[in-house]
């Protein structure tokens, strides 16, 4: 154990949840920030454009907390105990890298292409990624998800997104 662990009072091994908590508990902190700034009408149930990220951002900083605390007092989570799981086995960087691109990808173009044609997008390259064998049932299913997402926010819930290429068609 180094001298920085000692001084902190945190054994090594649990430095990973620490971690893993306090990015839960930033990340609620900034769910809550990015909302701050967001001005719309109230549906006609009375919710604004607000209620969900400002409801997620909450629950993430009470669970943020809890874990923080949870880990400090010695908590720890238990390893993998599925029969088809290795615990030993090494993680899939590349996995979490191909999925990452994938959303820096969506983020990259939603306003370009618009929402049907970047979610369908996305939810084909997630799709294939996660390891669909089948390429045309996963971008038929892509491609009505993207239109049903659309079509829900939108014509459902009064919430404007960007129609991009498809500007004028849906």
């Amino acid at each position: 154990m180094s001298s920085t662990d000692e001084r902190e009072g945190v054994k090594p091994r649990r430095r990973p949840e620490l971690a893993l908590a306090l990015i839960v508990l930033g990340l609620g902190v900034f769910v809550i920030a990015g909302t701050a700034d967001v001005t719309a009408a109230a549906s006609t149930l009375g919710l604004g454009p607000r209620f969900f990220p400002l409801l997620v951002g909450s629950a993430m900083i009470v669970i943020g907390v809890c874990y923080v605390v949870d880990v400090l007092r010695g908590g720890h989570g238990d390893p993998e105990e599925s029969e088809d799981v290795d615990a030993r086995a090494p993680a899939d960087w590349r996995g979490v890298g191909v999925v990452s691109v994938i959303f820096l990808a969506f983020a990259g173009l939603l306003d370009l292409l618009g929402w049907v044609i970047a979610a369908a997008l996305l939810f084909f390259g997630l799709a294939v990624a996660l390891g669909a064998r089948d390429r045309l049932r996963a971008g038929v299913v892509a491609i009505i998800l993207g239109v049903a997402t659309y079509l829900a926010f939108v014509k459902g819930l009064g919430v404007t997104l960007p129609a991009g290429l498809l500007s004028g068609v849906i």
